[in-house]
């Protein structure tokens, strides 16, 4: 029988979960309340490049089109963003920022930073800067293996 601690998939979800839990604790305890972890890929991108069309930003964000809608959904509801007709084409919906959404970048990347530095702790930069090779080809792969 296979010990869960031996197993990649089981590591991950585990790391997924600890991790996301170390980030709702910290933007708590600093007062963002309106920020998820599962905004931070979308976040991000529109942070770069605001007013992307929404296919783009799901694609930049790394996210499938299927998850776009509701997360965009409840981040127009908790006051970060919202949806616009692109003037050129009606039938286009762009993504902006408002002004609650650029005002927490600061916080949220501080909480972020914060958070990362306890969970890398005592990992030196070229082995952390190898692990985030090795975790952008996993993520490649089981975005190919998805698509089969």
């Amino acid at each position: 029988m296979i010990n869960p601690a031996d197993c990649p998939y089981y590591l991950i979800s585990r790391i997924t979960l600890q991790v996301t839990s170390a980030l709702k604790k910290e933007f708590t305890s600093v007062g963002i309340t309106d920020v998820k972890p599962a905004y931070l890929g979308v976040l991000f991108t529109l942070w770069r490049k605001d007013g992307l069309k929404v296919v783009e930003l799901g694609r930049q964000a790394g996210l499938e089109p299927s998850t776009m809608t509701g997360l965009i959904d409840r981040m127009e509801k908790n006051g970060l963003l919202y949806r616009d007709a692109d003037p050129n084409d009606r039938r286009v919906q762009r993504v902006y920022l408002t002004k609650e959404g650029r005002s927490v970048e600061k916080l949220t990347m501080e909480g972020v930073d914060h958070v990362l530095s306890k969970i890398f702790k005592g990992i030196p930069g070229q082995e952390l800067s190898r692990t985030m090779d090795l975790l952008k080809r996993v993520l490649k792969n089981a975005q190919e293996a998805g698509k089969q």
